[in-house]
């Protein structure tokens, strides 16, 4: 195997007297043939070639065995030019066999050259296997062998092109319905898929020679810059900062790049007509008006996604401060349980974790526990306060502020979750808790991890109808109600944290609020 650029110094020297610019990228050409000569001549007939701005990179195997190991060193490879009879009589066709069914790679072009079209005639060989074009070497002029290597690339470019246009539509398809979770991971996808888009449109190379620059998308957030989405290796190139510096100014502050290379591309990224960001590119060849009027469209695309997101964002801020409102409203009426929510967030969210629930779960199962007693604000504060035993009376009062709670909490489907476990925390794995005798099993999973929290909290606390207990005490407590009033499974996970020291600062708040 041998690979050869096209570097001769007679090229170089005829595009520096027309002004050209030398090419940064080039196509990669596979030639397979036993025939050394001919794989010689190939590159004599194509030492000027030039396409697009690009030089040719030549790749050479003497057999179908060597060139298969070629194709697996060089993926990118655009046009395969194939000899039949080599070390078989149809060593050339099972190598297309191989590269269209065993590598499965539907976009290099093939082009089939023989020199004994009696063994693998053309119309046999056009019907039976996936090819682009069949040459018989005899009459494969130079001329010939331009035109067939020009149109050859030229389609390879176009079903590149369509299909990253395809995969990044692909990406921002599968991102779009999760970009406006919390977190910047969905919105970081649809950024790459994004610019995979645009990489399609400009015929931006993935695999390009060390020094050249793709693309990249920056925004601007709380005073600090982030990078959305690059392709390989461009932020850790040298000219990074650079060109960084020369887009702020050009987006920020107004001013004329000046260092830029030519071609290349900046596009803002705004947001409520305020610039929040930018794309920057360098394409191979320059922008026509359709294909910078679309990436003009993805770039108020990428805007929208942010602007949007960050609307998202204020009205899940919003929300959580709903929560805390309510929560603070619940705490309030009953100051006897001073900073009960607030650990109770943290006990929920650390149990939830333990039993293999996901972060963001966990935080919402956290979230949702700051409302189990809000339908306090219904119960008489003499009952909250007394410091004597409840009588039977009033223990019916109080056993009515869960039913309470998800009355009030059952007017906006997002206090669900919030909802079940304000109206079910008092009930028992054996089913003889209240409201409603359920057993706890029926129950949302939040639900038994918040009524283990809220009772072991209540215990190592201090209430105007009792003291304290002890951590040991109240550990002893928890594991005797497995089975009976909660769940094995979340008592267990609750006693492996507690005996871990994970919940060491939420005790301590508790001893130093009531101390």
């Amino acid at each position: 195997m041998k690979i050869i650029r096209n570097t001769e110094a007679s090229a170089t020297g005829d595009n520096q007297r027309q002004g050209l610019e030398t090419p940064r990228y080039s196509w990669k050409v596979l030639i397979v043939d036993d025939e050394p000569d001919v794989r010689k001549l190939t590159r004599i007939s194509l030492r000027d070639f030039s396409f697009a701005n690009r030089a040719l990179q030549f790749i050479e195997a003497g057999s179908a065995a060597e060139a298969k190991e070629c194709l697996e060193q060089h993926p990118d490879i655009a046009l395969a030019l194939v000899d039949v009879v080599m070390e078989s009589q149809d060593a050339g066709l099972q190598l297309v066999e191989y590269i269209r069914r065993e590598l499965g790679n539907a976009l290099i072009r093939i082009v089939i050259r023989t020199g004994q079209p009696g063994v693998a005639p053309e119309r046999f060989v056009i019907d039976h296997y996936d090819i682009d074009d069949y040459k018989d070497k005899t009459e494969l002029t130079a001329t010939r062998l331009y035109t067939t290597v020009r149109s050859a690339l030229k389609a390879f470019r176009d079903l590149h092109t369509i299909d990253t246009n395809r995969r990044g539509l692909e990406r921002v398809l599968q991102a779009t319905p999760s970009i406006y979770q919390l977190g910047h991971e969905p919105l970081a996808d649809f950024f790459d898929g994004m610019l995979t888009q645009v990489i399609g449109l400009c015929r931006l190379s993935h695999v390009s020679h060390i020094g050249s620059l793709q693309g990249v998308i920056t925004t601007l957030e709380h005073n600090e810059f982030k990078i959305r989405a690059h392709t390989d290796e461009f932020v850790d190139n040298p000219r990074f900062g650079e060109i960084h510096q020369e887009c702020i100014k050009t987006i920020f502050q107004g001013q004329a790049a000046t260092s830029l290379r030519d071609k290349a591309e900046v596009l803002p990224l705004t947001v409520s007509n305020q610039a929040v960001g930018y794309i920057y590119i360098e394409p191979i060849e320059a922008l026509s008006v359709i294909d910078r009027s679309l990436i003009q469209i993805f770039a108020r695309q990428c805007s929208q996604a942010l602007e949007n997101h960050e609307l998202h964002g204020n009205i899940i801020a919003s929300f959580e401060h709903a929560i805390d409102m309510l929560a603070e409203v619940a705490e309030y009426k009953d100051k006897a349980t001073g900073g009960h929510v607030n650990r109770l967030d943290n006990y929920t969210r650390a149990i939830a974790l333990a039993m293999g629930v996901g972060e963001k779960v966990a935080l919402q199962y956290g979230k949702a526990s700051r409302l189990h007693d809000v339908g306090k604000v219904g119960v008489p504060d003499y009952i909250l306060t007394k410091p004597e035993k409840l009588t039977a009376d009033e223990f019916e009062i109080i056993k009515k502020h869960p039913t309470l709670g998800a009355n009030i909490l059952s007017h906006d489907p997002s206090f669900d979750l919030a909802r079940q476990i304000a109206l079910s925390h008092h009930e028992r794995w054996d089913g003889s808790g209240y409201p409603e005798g359920l057993r706890a099993s029926e129950l949302h999973l939040a639900v038994r991890i918040v009524s283990v929290a809220d009772v072991f909290d209540a215990m190592i606390s201090w209430r105007p109808y009792k003291q304290p207990w002890s951590i040991q005490q109240a550990r002893d407590a928890i594991a005797e109600g497995a089975g009976t009033q909660f769940d094995p499974d979340v008592v267990k996970a609750f006693l492996q944290v507690l005996d871990s020291g994970g919940f060491d600062g939420v005790i301590e708040q508790a001893v130093e609020t009531f101390r």
